[in-house]
């Protein structure tokens, strides 16, 4: 009867890798104060009230979960497993509200320089 591989720690090899069948949902985690912070600082917000926070967890998990049931209908239909960054730009898209600086030929590594 063979034995099991070891990894460096010493238990059998596999266990704990992965996510398992038996596993339930993840924990959803919150949206923490200094991200709120961070996005509406690059919206030019400069004040924020303390008693907004909630409201603005709210809003943007459902603006997520919009997004991602979206994204998931795109990749099913690809029949694949990965969300990608196109699924992404279309649902944005879809949305109407399109992201900038993802077009295919503003992306270039090296940008055109004058010589004087």
């Amino acid at each position: 009867m063979p034995f099991p591989s070891v990894t460096q720690k010493g238990g059998p090899a596999g266990v704990g890798r992965g996510k398992s069948y038996f596993d339930g949902p993840q924990r959803t985690r919150k949206i923490k104060k200094d991200a709120i912070r961070g996005i509406t600082r690059r919206g030019g917000v400069k004040f924020i009230s303390g008693t907004i926070y909630d409201d603005i967890r709210e809003v943007l998990v459902a603006r997520l979960k919009l997004i991602i049931y979206d994204c998931i209908q795109y990749a099913e239909y690809r029949k694949a497993k990965t969300i990608t960054v196109q699924d992404v730009l279309f649902t944005v898209r879809r949305f109407g509200q399109p992201l900038y600086g993802f077009d295919p030929g503003t992306n270039t590594e090296s940008s055109p320089t004058k010589k004087r």
